[in-house]
């Protein structure tokens, strides 16, 4: 049986929809479904406008006394201000720059230097590479030892009941996914923290593929850093790094002379990309827009709400959908599971990128391959050839959902 997905409240999908000019493309005749969200999300209308008015009206370098400059000081405030709200964190504990994956290397760097050989970070088997890197760098640059979260392959899950075993007097950090951008698994970070925090270890976590889905609260989690990048929930190309703000002021940073010592610019090299720490601060008010309540913080809980709700339903759909036909594998966790809207999968016979072509031909975008989620493929068996990965967005509609599960059967038409 068909499920429906009705779209209530502030979360209204034509609204919703509206926003995004990339949903008027046309590609053979058909109006482009945007599934390659976990790769990066469509922008709102809102976010390019912020973007355009900064580099024609306010274009500068900080810290100088002229207006342009006095502008950019005080807009890059209300970035760290709306970074904060969307994390549950303070101002001074959030900083910017080029990524996610060049943030982590740069934490790590700095916190290497504090480490001796011999010292232990744990892993997990789920993360993006992004997460697994900057921690190998240091096993090989300083002798840090890594010790390995297992990734359960029935369920797309980490088997966290080791976790404890792997921690002794030697750990210093544990780092960890929020979601995984190849299963949708949604891992209990904040447990997982919890762990780390008993042991006498610091904790990181790379929200990447969970900020889009699952309104992050540093406090809640107990972290001591967790990174981001706007580019995934509907903002330009920019990553956001937090850090306890007593430990951002521990970091041995490598850092230029002048260079403010303070958190949280401290964290940051150089110039910043100015104009995509302004269209981060729009993509935040974006998805507060969708909510309700008296703070920005309040909104975008009411907005994560519906949104969640929404992405659920559609997920499930999709799901059902593929199930359905025998030459189609599925991965990671069901439906009613802990998870993100984003679907891997497989069809027998077909590479996974002459899927996404053939689905392209029908105006479905889906994305394909390995996502930098080596370890989670290699597990899977799959690495060789990679899976074909789609992901639900705010602006996913139900209808959308339909042409992707018939764009896949069309495919196993002889």
């Amino acid at each position: 049986m068909t499920s429906t997905v009705q779209v209530t409240g502030v979360a209204r999908l034509a609204a919703i929809r509206n926003e995004f000019p990339a949903l008027a493309r046309v590609h053979r005749g058909q109006p482009v479904a945007y599934f390659d969200g976990p790769g990066g999300t469509q922008v709102p209308r809102r976010v390019a406008e912020a973007v355009t008015d900064y580099l024609y009206h306010h274009n500068a370098n900080t810290h100088w006394a002229y207006p342009t400059s006095i502008e950019t000081d005080a807009l890059l405030q209300d970035a760290r201000a709306a970074a904060a709200d969307f994390l549950n964190a303070s101002p001074e504990e959030v900083a910017f720059g080029l990524n996610m994956t060049t943030l982590t290397f740069h934490l790590a760097r700095a916190l290497g230097r504090e480490w001796e050989a011999g010292d232990e970070v744990v892993i997990t088997e789920l993360d993006h590479h992004g997460n697994v890197a900057p921690w190998q760098a240091l096993a090989r640059e300083r002798g840090i030892v890594l010790r390995r979260v297992p990734l359960r392959v029935e369920d797309g899950t980490l088997d966290l009941s080791v976790l404890p075993g792997l921690l002794n007097a030697r750990t210093r950090l544990v780092a960890v996914g929020a979601a995984s951008n190849v299963l949708g698994t949604i891992t209990d970070v904040a447990a997982v923290c919890a762990i780390a925090r008993q042991a006498g270890a610091l904790s990181f976590v790379d929200a990447v593929h969970a900020a889009a889905h699952v309104l992050m609260d540093v406090r809640a989690i107990g972290c001591d850093f967790l990174a981001c990048s706007a580019y995934k929930f509907y903002g330009p190309h920019v990553g956001l790094l937090f850090g306890r703000k007593d430990r951002i002021e521990q970091l041995d940073l490598p850092k230029v002379l002048p260079a403010p010592d303070t958190a949280p610019e401290r964290l940051e090299t150089g110039t910043q990309n100015h104009e995509g720490i302004v269209g981060a601060t729009a993509a935040v008010d974006f998805l507060a827009g969708l909510g309700g309540g008296s703070t920005r913080r309040a909104r975008l809980a009411s907005a994560f709400g519906e949104l969640h709700h929404r992405g659920a339903a559609l997920l499930s759909r999709l799901w059902e959908g593929l199930s359905e036909e025998r030459r189609v594998r599925l991965y990671g966790p069901p439906p009613g599971a802990p998870r993100t809207p984003t679907l891997s999968f497989t069809v027998a016979g077909m590479s996974p990128e002459a899927v996404a072509r053939r689905l392209a031909e029908r105006g479905v975008f889906v994305s394909h391959g390995d996502f930098y989620a080596v370890t989670v493929l290699e597990r899977l068996g799959v690495l060789e050839e990679g899976l074909v990965r789609a992901g639900c967005a705010c602006y996913t509609a139900p209808e959308e959902v339909e042409r992707l599960i018939a764009g896949v059967r069309g495919l196993l038409v002889r």
